[in-house]
């Protein structure tokens, strides 16, 4: 089933056009990745397929009774409201649904004497109980749980009123609520902004899960890889289709563009050779005394044929990128940075007891650990902006400091663009205005105010001032936030030549497997320490950590028929005002359920064992286990509710 198509979209703003030419075409259950660089139309896309905005031309079908739950980058909600009611809202719909029911249970009550009145009453309360029960009505509890432990949100964080919370406090919120919502299309504008590990890796695990479509806008190439099973890439107007995840997507991009680029020159080839034969033919016209109108004619002729040729345009072979490098400058003593036995606490919340730290001359390590931890508490204690109650902080010898932070270039946001370089840069204005259109900033962007700048542009200027510093240490504080996959790429490239140090806080899991040899893991206020590349120092740690807790037993299967009998003369299929308890013909259809979903899972799982099978016929049959494997968790949990309940 088609869940969205498109026909030669075309969008713009003013003068300026966004998408030109976009069309295509998503399934039922599939999960698709839209990348691009920033600036490209991706959100603009999103909003025009989700019904938000509407196209300037082009056709738009969307499948009739679908339910789309979009996530924008900056969610509103209403400012009074706390977290958790953000959060509950996506259940409104159940809410309204037990009131009505509460209502007619003391209805039911007050009218048991007329045979009549009770039972309109209870065919009515029978009707809406089904209703609730679609809903999944009696999990809702249980699904937000869910939802708000994975994503590490705290009783604190859910009671806050929801205008104090931070903007990647708000992002979390929202993305919570959505995954709480029962909707047929997931649409998540950059869904780990703000995410620490932990919870991006459940986030995973629940999107993989997810029965219904989703489509996933983000610069974040592990997670993409993660989820993912096709590409649509934004850049030009149009959108270019890709099966696979984003590595998938990167090595046939790379293929397209050269043999894109093969085409481009053996039709120029072409041109040059026609426009010769027509020159020539033309010149021999004219030497004939008269002139012979046959040469004419022949070059006539093959100027029109040259007109008809459709051109290929000459690829982009590599993106506009930034020209980041490092200065070099003189080393530092072996130990760079030093910390032994510290104790940090702000009123009763203790952040680390007796926590120590190590870095030496050219080692790249990174402090891992969920949201609120520490780390940027950490940073600033190696930085002497925070004092230890506890311990000893140490800086070495000859260090000279690059810090890069998340609130990268505070203070008076008037200033502009080109004058923040200069404070940094002793250049002249020509100088300043050449060097910062390495970092693309253009023309009169150089002009614009700092209140101005979008945060992918906030990082490029600093990383600008960055590159005309003496630097041996470099402490990067979410460094890839905000930028696309190009500006992270050209980050990369430039880390790897950089001779000096590196302390990296991070949660883009694809940029600490290329950078870091070793992690420190903020864990109960300790550091543990796992050397290593991210992978190695990952799986250290879950073998630390399977050591000291014991594994959880797995829930039991269902056996295949459970009798019951009836209690207090209630009949079978009537539920008591509570709402929860059921009745042995509900517990045996679940288990019919079951027991047939597994017959469907082992046949699929027999099709995906078969080595005949082509990648696109595997990746059908991969979506479609993964959606059986969501209905049996579903079908099974209901079932242990009941059971419980019974």
């Amino acid at each position: 089933m088609i869940i969205v198509a498109t026909k030669q979209l075309q969008k713009a703003y003013g003068a300026d056009p966004v998408l030109q030419d976009v069309t295509l075409e998503i399934k039922a259950g599939d999960r698709v990745g839209i990348v691009g660089p920033n600036g490209a139309g991706k959100t603009t896309l999103c909003k025009l397929l989700a019904g938000i905005e509407s196209p300037d031309s082009g056709e738009l079908y969307r499948a009739k009774g679908t339910v789309w739950a979009y996530l924008p980058q900056t969610p509103q909600y209403n400012p009074s409201w706390s977290a958790k009611d953000v959060i509950a809202e996506a259940f409104a719909q159940i809410g309204a649904l037990q009131q009505q029911m509460r209502a007619l249970e003391e209805q039911m009550g007050e009218a048991a004497e007329s045979a009549h009145d009770l039972e309109r009453l209870m065919n009515r309360y029978q009707k809406l109980q089904e209703e609730f029960e679609q809903l999944d009505g009696y999990q809702w509890e249980t699904r937000m749980a869910q939802v708000t432990e994975g994503l590490g949100m705290s009783e604190e964080f859910l009671n806050t009123p929801f205008a104090q919370l931070s903007g990647g406090e708000k992002t979390k919120t929202g993305l919570a609520r959505l995954l709480c919502q029962q909707s047929d299309v997931l649409l998540l504008d950059e869904p780990t902004n703000h995410l620490d590990v932990e919870s991006m890796e459940w986030l995973e695990t629940f999107l993989k899960s997810y029965p219904g479509t989703v489509l996933i806008i983000s610069h974040d190439r592990y997670f993409l890889d993660a989820v993912v099973t096709s590409i649509y890439h934004v850049d030009g107007g149009e959108a270019d289709y890709y099966i696979g995840n984003y590595s998938a997507f990167v090595k046939e991009r790379e293929e397209r563009l050269l043999r894109q680029f093969a085409a481009y020159q053996e039709q120029q080839k072409k041109i040059k050779k026609m426009k010769e034969t027509i020159k020539r033919l033309k010149e021999w016209g004219n030497r004939s005394n008269p002139p012979n109108e046959a040469f004419h004619r022949r070059a006539k002729s093959m100027e029109k044929a040259l007109a008809r040729i459709e051109r290929i345009d000459k690829p982009r072979l590599e993106a506009e990128r930034m020209g980041l490098q490092f200065q070099k400058t003189e080393r530092s003593g072996q130990d760079v940075l030093k910390a032994e036995g510290v104790h940090k606490a702000f009123g009763a919340k203790t952040l680390f007891a007796d926590a120590s730290f190590l870095l030496r001359y050219g080692e790249r390590k990174a402090l891992l650990g969920p949201n609120g931890c520490g780390k940027s508490t950490w940073i600033k204690m190696l930085l002497g902006e925070v004092v230890p109650d506890q311990g000893t902080v140490t800086i070495g010898s000859s260090v000279k400091v690059g810090y890069l932070s998340q609130q990268a270039l505070e203070g008076d946001q008037t200033r502009r663009v080109i004058e923040v370089f200069r404070e940094v840069a002793a250049v002249t204005e020509a100088e300043a205005r050449h060097l910062l259109a390495r970092f693309l900033f253009y023309g009169e962007q150089v002009f614009k105010q700092l209140s101005q700048l979008s945060g992918g542009e906030r990082m490029r200027l600093r990383l600008a001032q960055m590159m005309h510093q003496e630097i041996n240490l470099l402490i990067l504080d979410e460094p890839t936030n905000h930028l696309d996959i190009e500006a992270r790429e050209t980050l990369e490239e430039a880390l790897a030549d950089f001779r000096g140090s590196l302390f990296i806080v991070s949660h883009d899991r694809y940029f600490l497997q290329k950078m870091v040899d070793g992690v420190y893991w903020v864990e109960n206020g300790r550091l543990w320490h796992d050397v290593g590349s991210y992978e190695e120092a990952r799986e250290k740690r879950k073998q630390r950590m399977a050591s000291i807790q014991p594994p959880k037993p797995e829930s039991p299967k269902p056996v295949a028929v459970v009798e019951r009998a009836e209690k207090d003369g209630t009949q079978a299929g009537t539920q008591v005002s509570t709402g929860k308890r059921t009745n042995t013909y509900k517990l045996q259809e679940l288990e019919r359920e079951i027991a047939m979903l597994e017959g469907k899972r082992d046949e699929v799982t027999k099709r995906l064992a078969s080595e005949a099978a082509g990648y696109p016929q595997l990746l059908e049959w991969q979506r479609e286990l993964d959606q059986l494997e969501a209905k049996w968790d579903a079908t099974f949990r209901k079932w242990m509710e009941m059971l419980e309940n019974e």
